[in-house]
């Protein structure tokens, strides 16, 4: 098979997807590489070839590859996951208002452009959880215990105003109250592996990172986010609270740490769903069931028998794929 995979600058180093990467090229198949932040493209001619088997986006929010992602989906394209699951979870108040609507324990969600606007929410509701709506890997996440806590109004045009290069929405959460642990539930194309580590609300919890037994609940919860979202690859921060499990973000094609074998078992995932389509693109919001989801897993990482002579290379640049700095044993990545 021929695969595109598009990868922004915050990963370039990182065991995921690189690894991915280069054994998906050891299983003798085709990867051309795009980095978006810094690579030439001729995209109508390059997305139009339709070249590829499938196009493969690992990326932050708000970068450019989503843009070429939905390019390529446009003209029918295979995208993994499925470029519209993409965009439902990047914009996290847009998937707390998705999820909060089929059903899906996640906290009460208010949105603002400047967070001094928080202090209008009741002070019963404090302390609150702020964090940008366009956030990953934990940046810019607060914890702000008392309406006077919230940040003093910025100045117009700032670094940090919404019209600055720092600015945008923000979200507000009531916190729950937490053993300091996040649990992150990796779903990869349906197996479902749960792991647990320190809150970045809680730095000074030690918590060893380690894989941990899935509880019926939390993994109802998390194969309901596949099928609301239309996901395959993607991980679920749990929070264990007073009243049981809050979803607190929703994450695609994350980095997959402690989950064993991962390299393989996503690069397995990867050529299944080329070959047979995410099931973004033809599911119906909510309509997947579990035991579907559990049925079209992948359940072993085997190679693909060896793909036919691939196309004519597609008119894009494509720059040398560095190793990463890490073992695949030891994958790295974003939260």
């Amino acid at each position: 098979m021929r695969l595109c995979f598009l990868v922004e600058e915050q990963y370039r180093h990182d065991g995921m997807p690189l690894e991915v990467i280069h054994q998906l090229r050891a299983w003798d198949h085709q990867v051309d590489v795009v980095w978006p932040g810094r690579s030439l493209i001729r995209i109508s001619e390059a997305i139009q070839a339709g070249s590829h088997d499938a196009w493969v986006l690992k990326t932050v929010s708000g970068g450019p590859g989503l843009t070429l992602l939905e390019a390529a989906a446009s003209v029918g394209l295979t995208t993994v996951n499925d470029v519209r699951a993409i965009r439902g979870v990047r914009d996290k108040a847009l998937a707390a208002v998705i999820a909060r609507s089929k059903g899906l324990p996640v906290p009460v969600t208010y949105a603002a452009a400047r967070p001094e606007e928080f202090a209008e929410i009741p002070e019963a509701e404090f302390p609150l959880v702020v964090k940008p709506a366009d956030g990953s890997s934990g940046r810019a996440v607060r914890l702000v215990a008392t309406p006077d806590r919230l940040p003093v109004p910025v100045a117009p045009g700032g670094p940090d105003a919404p019209d600055g290069p720092h600015g945008g929405l923000l979200i507000a959460q009531p916190y729950v109250p937490n053993s300091g642990t996040d649990l992150k539930v990796y779903s990869v194309a349906g197996e479902l592996y749960a792991t647990e580590r320190c809150s970045p609300l809680h730095p000074a919890h030690a918590v060893r990172e380690r894989q941990v037994p899935l509880t019926p609940e939390v993994a109802r919860i998390t194969a309901e986010i596949g099928d609301v979202f239309g996901l395959d690859l993607y991980g679920v921060d749990i929070l264990l609270g007073p009243d049981g499990p809050v979803i607190v973000d929703i994450n695609d094609f994350p980095s997959f740490r402690q989950v064993p074998d991962a390299v393989a078992r996503v690069s397995a995932a990867v050529l299944d769903l080329a070959r047979h389509g995410t099931r973004g693109r033809d599911a119906s919001v909510g309509a997947t069931s579990v035991r579907e989801a559990r049925e079209a897993s992948v359940r072993e990482a085997a190679p693909a028998a060896p793909a036919a002579p691939a196309a004519p290379a597609a008119p894009f640049t494509v720059q040398p794929l560095p190793r990463p700095a890490r073992p695949a044993a030891s994958i790295g990545g974003g939260r």
